[in-house]
């Protein structure tokens, strides 16, 4: 998806929030379809519901200029924004403005949300798992796996899918994914093998191989290519083989317009100066390329088994971590592995991904060593957000992680 112009990077010190993404494009023509709700935000304190965290907790107190940004994000329109670190076993939780603005509820640090295209390094992972397992070859083309489904197409390996370099259309440009949204289905289900022919109704952008693009397409097929090889539900491959071997209690992909509680709601403001819209009940429908609903302890957690080699063996860790270089979209010094990106920052590179759904943006950055995450989150999609609130959020991104 083409970036927001409210999100851009400001310099080439900050990585941007751009379109890692399965969000509608154009959901701002559902505004008469659902339901407008007042803005009010305020800080909220941190309390965890069973009154226990995973690691010792640094309270605001002691990081008064991280909240004091934070709290900026929710005064220049966020409705709420949550930023979780750890750091070799301490954790920062802070919050601030509303996860449910009609009910006045506080963002917390357990809230689920969706995390859109931080769904890919999962399935990337689920990949590279059958790939370790000699059921899967990146060097092979994808149409050996779906054979019918891309009959006739390029040669397009597995590798190529992983690391956006297929060149396949990206299938969220397509006006006739848009169109039941539009028409007022709001839970329409678009299965992805009807989306994925939707992309190759078009022509490729690039052939394979020779230039990074980012496409959610290429994650439907790696999704359909993990279902072939196991017989499997992507859902039940990933909760078994991933989201448990990574501890992630609190992680899930089921399909569904609703979120388990506690959730943070995901919202939009179809013009300046209106009050957001609640669209959380919008249909997950990019399914592997940005389906997935977690929590900042539990996205922390999982970059950090990864990157600290617990889930993939170290030839995987390899083939994960080579890189395509990402920069002609995602700005200087970016590169892109399988499911994976690097970004530059002031202390160094950092490892994760970015992620945007109707309603939310999501950014990870992880140490390459696994040791550090940082988590941010704001539940407002980026795209109706104010000018200044992109460069600041990077800031904050940058500023939290290299703190330590």
């Amino acid at each position: 998806m083409s970036p927001s112009p409210a999100v851009r990077r400001p310099t080439s010190t900050y990585a941007p929030v751009t379109r890692k993404s399965s969000k509608l494009a154009a959901v701002s023509a559902v505004a008469a379809l659902v339901a407008g709700l007042a803005l009010s935000a305020q800080a909220a304190p941190v309390a965890a519901a069973d009154g226990s965290v995973a690691a010792p907790l640094r309270a605001a107190g002691r990081t008064p200029g991280l909240q004091r940004a934070l709290d900026q994000l929710v005064e220049d329109g966020a409705p709420g924004a949550l930023l979780y670190s750890y750091d070799r076993g301490h954790v920062t939780a802070l919050q601030s403005g509303f996860a449910d603005i009609a009910a006045e509820t506080p963002m917390v640090p357990w809230d689920r949300f969706r995390i859109g295209s931080l769904t890919k390094t999962y399935v990337s992972t689920a990949v590279l798992r059958l790939v370790a397992k000699h059921r899967v070859d990146l060097n092979d083309p994808a149409s050996r796996y779906l054979p019918h489904l891309l009959a006739g197409t390029p040669r397009i390996t597995v590798r190529q899918l992983l690391n956006h370099t297929s060149g396949l259309y990206e299938f969220n440009n397509d006006p006739r994914v848009l169109a039941p949204y539009l028409k007022g289905d709001l839970g329409h289900v678009w299965t992805p093998r009807r989306l994925v022919r939707v992309a190759l109704s078009h022509k490729s952008v690039s052939r394979p191989g020779a230039a990074f693009h980012y496409s959610n397409t290429n994650y439907l097929l790696a999704g359909l290519v993990v279902q072939a090889v196991t017989g499997h539900r992507l859902g039940d491959v990933l909760r078994r083989r991933v989201f448990s071997r990574a501890n992630l209690s609190a992680t899930t992909f089921t399909p569904s317009r609703t979120l388990p509680a506690p959730a943070a709601h995901g919202y939009y403001a179809f013009s300046s100066g209106d009050e957001p819209t609640d669209i959380t009940a919008l249909y997950p429908y990019p399914w592997a390329s940005g389906a997935a609903v977690s929590t900042a302890p539990d996205v922390a957690r999982f970059y950090r088994r990864v990157l600290s080699g617990r889930l993939l063996p170290r030839r995987m860790m390899a083939a994960m971590r080579t890189t395509v270089d990402a920069s002609s979209e995602d700005g200087p010094g970016t590169a892109y592995g399988l499911g994976l990106e690097r970004f530059p920052t002031p202390c160094g590179p950092a490892w994760g991904h970015g992620g945007n759904f109707p309603g939310y943006i999501t950014y990870v950055y992880s140490s390459p060593n696994g040791s550090r995450q940082t988590v941010l989150l704001l539940n407002e999609d980026p795209a109706s957000l104010g000018t200044t609130v992109g460069p600041s959020f990077m800031r904050l991104l940058n500023r939290a992680y290299c703190r330590s």
